[in-house]
């Protein structure tokens, strides 16, 4: 028992480190495709071709001095990038990231966690993501930062509808709402094949509940000068700074869990699982990148226009559809 304790913690400081990690370089990564994008070189002083820029980065806002305004709601304005962060995190324990390793004659599984409502858990978890943005923008006691909370909590609650109605051809084709099962189905042939239609529909409400470009309304420099964080500094920022990027990479993790394959890949997939894992999810995290460096910022209408009325019918018409296919298999095969 102490030893199952022991493991499940170990497993849980790696997968911080790996996110806090992978926050760090994505930053990186970002930076630089961007400025290939506009003809720009990029972080290139800090280290060799610029890798050491994350961390220069992080010791700056370590030790920048903040700035706290008067007129604030002080506990909620200190828990909500907290809690932001925190949601961030939580939502990667159900995910596998590989089969199995054998160390010292025991077998571990790579999860931390499989339980039999794992989707359930997924979207409940990411559902409080909101929480951190609206009460920061609350707590501010500034209009641009309130206006910028009320934007995310809308934009949030109307493409979550979407992106959850978009997961359930996945779980009639799984029979299961837990991820390893999940990804044990998709032995054969992965989900984004046979619900091309459920996977687009998710990616987009994806960019749009991460308040990633072009679906940045909630952060508009231009409209709200940065929006419901305009009143962060130093350490708190760069808490509300790594949510914002260690939910994209959750957020592609659970594509790549969904619709992917997991960690499985052409050859090798059960030793080589985790590498497998780890590039899917690097590829769908460089389409954000690419995504924001190519299409320009949405009006707020028509962005909810898109969540209510193009892709919330399109995510019921792919149940549907998968609903039809699977009566008719069962009846003529």
């Amino acid at each position: 028992m102490l030893v199952d304790i022991l493991i499940n913690v170990i497993k849980g400081v790696v997968i911080l480190i790996g996110l806090l990690t992978g926050f760090a370089y994505m930053t990186w990564i970002e930076r630089r495709f961007v400025a290939r994008i506009q003809v720009r070189l990029g972080p290139n002083r800090a280290g060799p071709f610029g890798l050491l820029q994350p961390v220069a980065d992080g010791i700056k806002l370590l030790f920048k001095e903040e700035v706290i305004p008067e007129e604030i709601d002080k506990p909620v304005y200190n828990l909500a990038p907290a809690l932001s962060m925190i949601v961030a995190v939580i939502a990667f324990a159900v995910i596998p990231v590989g089969d199995t390793i054998t160390l010292f004659g025991r077998t571990i599984p790579l999860h931390l966690a499989d339980v039999n409502i794992a989707i359930l858990y997924v979207l409940g978890v990411s559902s409080l993501a909101v929480y951190g943005v609206v009460l920061g923008g609350w707590a501010s006691n500034s209009k641009y930062a309130l206006l910028g909370g009320l934007r995310a909590s809308a934009q949030m609650i109307s493409y979550e509808l979407a992106l959850g109605v978009s997961l359930v051809g996945v779980l009639m084709l799984a029979g299961s709402l837990s991820l390893v099962d999940i990804v044990e189905a998709q032995r054969g042939v992965w989900f984004v094949f046979l619900q091309p239609l459920g996977f687009m529909v998710f990616w987009i409400a994806a960019i749009a509940e991460t308040n990633r470009a072009p679906f940045d309304l909630p952060e508009a420099e231009q409209e709200l000068t940065a929006g419901y964080h305009v009143e962060y500094s130093g350490l708190r920022f760069a808490l509300y700074f790594m949510a914002e990027y260690i939910h994209m990479i959750t957020v592609s993790a659970i594509a790549t869990t969904l619709f992917l394959g997991g960690w499985r890949g052409p050859f090798m997939s059960e030793t080589l699982g985790p590498l497998w894992f780890s590039v899917k999810v690097l590829i769908l995290l460089v389409t954000f990148v690419w995504f924001r460096g190519t299409f320009p910022r949405v009006r707020y209408d028509r962005l909810m226009s898109l969540g209510w009325k193009v892709l919330l019918p399109l995510a019921f018409a792919n149940v549907m559809v998968t609903a039809v296919a699977l009566v008719l298999k069962d009846a003529f095969f």
